[in-house]
């Protein structure tokens, strides 16, 4: 989608140039504030050192909004940092292409009206409120100065967008961004939220790989949360809903193994779900891994029992909070890596549970959508490159098949 600059239009200040407010905690209570989009941390700590630093360096982040707002202000965490963070300045402009940013889109960003803040270990801080049209379904790009050595930075590792560091300096403002590397990770940031005049809510899209997009093309927005926003967006006869995704690769509900596949779903569900704005529904999809991955590493698979009593945990939290819980049927894998007829059997019983236990508040079946009908073990040839996840084609399939009158 191209993105004008003339979008992003100044409300205060002068033309271009947007002054950052300092702001009431009335504004930030404002009942309008909705999350257009969202991360969730995934890559803790390793047990040795080696990871990478930054320092007098700047990420030029990329990100795309599903509503679009008079206002934004965004979400800066240190949740898995080993230090505390000084951040110098955070600007938010339109994307040009790549690592461009459309002439005269940067708008600074503050923090209790400085341009720096230094974020605690473990710390959570939202930024003021910068009143601009943000527009909906349009690639935004953050950029963060780090002028210090940063120690390990929590982040969203495995993003399927190409995100960008720089040679030394702070260039949050850089037209053209000088790029030292490229990285796919989402560094600091983890939330956008806007506010939004229209009677929108959230769908948090809660998973593992198969809802970070893992498959689909690089920085092209073809994950299946990405697909369903614009099948919403362009269906007036539905409400609009914000789209966030909560999905980290290599997921799991119940346990974890590798650091980068984040915190097993139980432990993060407060953080990446509950505390989002306005999150009226959310669609689970997650179980693969725990049989998956279990059978690579021990010889069997984490049993349907157990994955069923973390699906009960999170639906009772989610209705705590008021939250209508869609369950989605795990897709086949057989061919893929870690696939065992053992594991194909614990498969089958969970989606019998999402089917027919009647506990989740819908229920959204993608197994039948991609498997292929002459070997339903499998995902249909031409929805998959590896027999795992879904291709660009495969997503657009399982957002295609959603009933909309579940989100009514």
């Amino acid at each position: 989608m191209e993105i004008r600059p003339s979008i992003l239009r100044i409300t205060v200040c002068s033309v271009f140039l947007l002054c950052s407010l300092i702001v009431s905690a009335q504004e930030h209570s404002d009942p309008r504030w909705i999350t257009t989009w969202a991360t969730s941390p995934s890559t803790l700590p390793p047990e040795n050192s080696d990871y990478q630093s930054l320092n007098n360096q700047t990420l030029r982040l990329i990100v795309h909004t599903s509503v679009g707002g008079e206002a934004f202000r965004i979400r800066l965490s240190n949740y898995h940092g080993d230090e505390a963070i000084n951040v110098g300045a955070v600007s938010v402009a339109l994307q040009e292409t790549n690592s461009i940013i459309s002439s005269n889109s940067a708008l600074s960003v503050t923090f209790n009206g400085q341009e720096s803040i230094n974020l605690a270990r473990g710390a959570v801080v939202l930024s003021d409120v910068i009143t601009a049209d943000v527009p909906e379904l349009s690639n935004l790009t953050v950029s963060i100065y780090l002028p210090e050595e940063t120690g390990f930075l929590t982040a969203h590792a495995l993003s399927n967008q190409t995100n960008y560091i720089s040679e030394l300096g702070n260039h949050t403002k850089s037209l053209s961004f000088p790029v030292q590397s490229q990285t796919s990770a989402w560094n600091l940031l983890t939330a956008i939220d806007v506010i939004n005049n229209e009677d929108a809510s959230t769908i948090a899209a809660v998973g593992d790989s198969i809802t970070d997009g893992w498959g689909s093309s690089d920085s092209g927005n073809q994950r299946w949360p990405d697909h369903f926003a614009r099948r919403i967006f362009n269906d007036s006869s539905i409400n609009k809903f914000a789209i966030v995704n909560a999905g980290i690769s290599g997921n799991r509900v119940t346990t974890e193994s590798s650091p980068q596949f984040g915190q097993n779903l139980q432990a993060r569900f407060e953080r990446d779900v509950l505390a989002l704005n306005k999150v009226t529904h959310m669609v689970l999809l997650e179980g693969i891994n725990d049989i998956g991955m279990a059978t690579m590493e021990t010889g069997s698979p984490i049993e349907a029992g157990i994955i069923i009593n973390g699906y009960r945990n999170i639906i009772a939290r989610a209705h705590a909070r008021g939250i209508k819980i869609i369950g989605a049927t795990l897709t086949p894998f057989q061919d893929a890596i870690y696939y065992s007829e053992e594991g194909e059997k614990e498969r089958q019983a969970v989606n019998e549970f999402i089917r027919n236990s009647g506990e989740f508040d819908g229920v959204i079946d993608f197994d039948a959508v991609v498997r292929d009908p002459s070997e339903p073990k499998r995902i249909l040839p031409s929805y998959t490159e590896d027999n795992l996840h879904p291709n660009d084609t495969g997503y657009k399939a399982m957002a295609d098949s959603i009933d909309l009158n579940l989100f009514r």
